[in-house]
């Protein structure tokens, strides 16, 4: 864009993904000039899906610890949350499908993206892409829980779509991109 200016990008950071300092030059809609440092932290772009049974009425989400969440006072570090995973060189539907397959044992084959989104555009470079899906039990192929190589221990739950929806309001579900999905499908009538 003609008002920003990038000058500086120095890496903090290139553990687990990467850290930014960056320097930047923008001009204001005034018309004035003035510089600002932001850090970015890069962990790239992902996807996430809902899986849900109409004919049950079911989702299923996952649950897995998630270190920020401990360190920022939940008392377990354990989520609620959709089926997600980093698009490393895939694209979006390949890594929701891979995905799916690794961390709840079900093989989706026909997948619906709804929309895409930045979960924390002030310090994060990642944009979410949020698919939906239906699924059977003839879809499941194993019990799921990730990949033992990757350290992902995720246990699987199959919760009735109304229990989730009220998990929100309870605090039991806390995680941005399941709240979204599961208020997509509600919004949605995906289980009518």
């Amino acid at each position: 864009m003609e008002n920003i200016n990038i000058l500086n990008t120095q890496i903090l950071s290139d553990n687990w993904y990467t850290l930014k300092k960056v320097s930047f030059e923008m001009t204001r809609l005034d018309g004035a000039k003035y510089i600002l440092e932001r850090e970015a932290y890069d962990r790239g772009n992902g996807a996430t899906i809902l899986l849900y049974n109409k004919r049950y009425r079911t989702v299923v989400l996952t649950r897995q610890f998630r270190i920020p969440t401990f360190i920022n006072g939940n008392d377990t570090g354990y989520l609620i949350e959709c089926c997600a995973g980093l698009l490393d060189q895939d694209n979006a539907e390949d890594c929701i499908r891979r995905e799916t397959e690794e961390e709840t044992g079900f093989r989706i084959d026909q997948v619906e993206k709804v929309f895409e989104a930045y979960m924390s555009p002030g310090s994060v470079t990642e944009l979410l892409y949020f698919f939906v899906a239906a699924y059977s039990s003839e879809m499941k192929l194993h019990c799921g829980g990730g990949l033992k190589e990757e350290n992902e221990d995720i246990e699987v739950l199959e919760l009735p779509f109304e229990k989730a929806l009220g998990m929100i309001k309870s605090g039991e579900i806390k995680d941005g991109k399941t709240i979204m999905l599961l208020q997509y499908a509600k919004l949605n009538g995906l289980m009518l």
